[in-house]
C-alpha cells in the first residue's frame, strides 16, 4: 500500500467553496481501481492549506488513474481552486518497529 500525500495550497477566499467542491469528488477518486480510500484535511495554521491523502495499491496504480476520465472529472472539480499546483509525494508502508 501507498499513501499519495500532496499539498494543496488554496486561492485566497476560496477555501470554503474548495471544502464543498472536494468532498463531492472525493467520491472520484475513491471510485478508481486500486484507490482504497482518500481524506482531505484542514491545516491548523492557515485553513488555505489543505493535505489530501489517498490510499493506493501502488504508485503505478495512482500513476495509471492519472491517465484515466476520472482524473479529468476530479480536475475539472478541484484544480481550479489551486493558486499552485500541489506538492504530490508518496509514502510507503510505516517503518517495522
Amino acid at each position: 500500500m501507498i499513501i499519495e500525500h500532496a499539498l494543496l495550497h488554496i486561492r485566497e477566499g476560496q477555501a470554503d467553496a474548495y471544502r464543498d467542491a472536494v468532498r463531492d469528488a472525493l467520491r472520484i477518486i475513491e471510485s478508481a481501481p486500486a484507490c482504497h480510500g482518500a481524506d482531505v484535511r484542514v491545516q491548523h495554521e492557515d485553513p488555505s492549506v489543505f493535505l489530501l491523502t489517498v490510499r493506493w495499491e501502488s504508485v503505478e496504480a495512482h500513476l495509471a488513474f492519472r491517465a484515466t476520465p476520472l482524473f479529468e472529472q476530479w480536475r475539472a472539480a478541484t484544480h481550479p481552486f489551486y493558486r499552485e499546483p500541489p506538492e504530490v509525494t508518496h509514502f510507503s508502508d510505516p517503518l517495522a518497529r
